[in-house]
């Protein structure tokens, strides 16, 4: 019997950050680069860093509040919109749907003559109920998202002027400001705060509130990864027992519920409401979101990236007033910057995932 002269070859040698027989860990700088919201952060900066620069009036604690204030109302929504783009869906309705929230519960208030919050509670059901819609075809037909709230945003755009018309004889609701309740709703969608010399509109603090509830449901819960789950592959998430149908329909009536906050504000903040609002900012929400680093395909992006797409948008808005630009060029410029900052949040996760 001869002896086994087999000689095993040696094994390969293990690079530096392989001790545990895994491939090699990102460094710190790459796995930063590679959050979503990197791309939006830097943009940010930049335009602050511009207007900063050329506008003196930029610079002072007012005017940071009035920028604030103004992120705040795109921001809201962004959060939503973002949750929904995460989880592979769009929402063309929603920009409308902030307007319809206003005026079910300004003329369902006055025209009855009862508390005003009796219409922000009917406002809230319909919202939800217009997402649930939404929803629910989604599922049922399997039609694209862009498809069934095209339709919806202009159902409702036609019913807000007609219903509007046909209620007050006019395009805008009544002013429902000696109403009984209206003070307490205004304390609560539309107060304004002094913090040492500086005004603060409520609506900042409602919307970083909402985003640090947002980012802790998308991150440290179970309804967080099933969105992450639906918006990456809903076959995959149906095989491994993820309920696709709730979390679409969910995540849509989350839509309607930004949409019914937001139309309160306006509400509270103007007492009336136009009845042509809002047509056009789906189209800034999800720029919001898309600039935040959320992809159009779903499956990924973070709930600080649009955040900080909707102070963005907040900066650009009010820096070319204090710049003293022609404000003609304020869509020109949010286009250029739509655009500049898809291709960076491109080239910083091709830079970050780059060996």
């Amino acid at each position: 019997m001869t002896a086994d002269t087999t000689v095993e070859p040696a094994a390969a040698p293990r690079r530096r950050g392989d001790a545990d027989g895994r491939t090699t860990r990102r460094s710190p700088l790459r796995r930063l680069l590679g959050r979503p919201e990197m791309g939006a952060l830097v943009g940010a900066a930049a335009v602050y860093a511009l207007f900063y620069a050329v506008a003196p009036t930029f610079r002072q604690l007012d005017s940071l509040s009035t920028v604030l204030y103004q992120a705040s109302t795109l921001g809201i929504m962004g959060v939503a919109v973002a949750l929904l783009m995460i989880g592979g869906e769009f929402d063309l309705s929603a920009g409308v749907a902030v307007t319809t929230s206003a005026l079910t519960a300004s003329m369902f208030a006055f025209q009855l003559t009862l508390n005003v919050w009796s219409g922000v509670l009917v406002a809230l059901v319909l919202s939800l109920a217009i997402g649930a819609l939404n929803g629910v075809l989604l599922v049922r037909t399997k039609l694209p998202s862009f498809l069934i709230t095209l339709a919806t945003f202009l159902m409702l755009q036609g019913l807000n002027l007609a219903v509007t018309k046909g209620i007050t004889g006019n395009v805008a609701t009544d002013s429902i400001r000696d109403m009984d309740g209206f003070d307490q709703a205004r304390a609560v969608f539309a107060a304004t705060l002094t913090i040492g010399d500086t005004q603060l509109r409520i609506t900042v603090l409602w919307w970083l509130g909402f985003a640090a509830l947002a980012t802790w449901v998308l991150l440290r819960t179970r309804y967080g990864n099933w969105v992450f789950a639906v918006g990456g592959n809903p076959e995959s998430a149906r095989a491994v027992g993820v309920p696709v149908a709730f979390v679409r329909i969910s995540l849509f009536m989350t839509v309607g519920l930004a949409a019914w906050f937001v139309g309160m504000h306006q509400l509270f903040a103007f007492n009336t409401v136009q009845s042509n609002g809002g047509i056009g900012n789906e189209l800034l929400y999800i720029a919001a979101a898309v600039i935040g680093g959320c992809l159009l395909t779903g499956g990924y992006g973070s709930i600080a990236g649009p955040a900080i797409g909707a102070f963005l948008f907040g900066m650009a808005n009010q820096g070319i007033v204090y710049a003293n630009w022609d404000p003609d060029w304020f869509m020109f410029f949010l286009g250029a910057m739509l655009l500049l900052a898809v291709l960076l949040n491109l080239w910083v996760r091709r830079q970050a995932t780059r060996r």
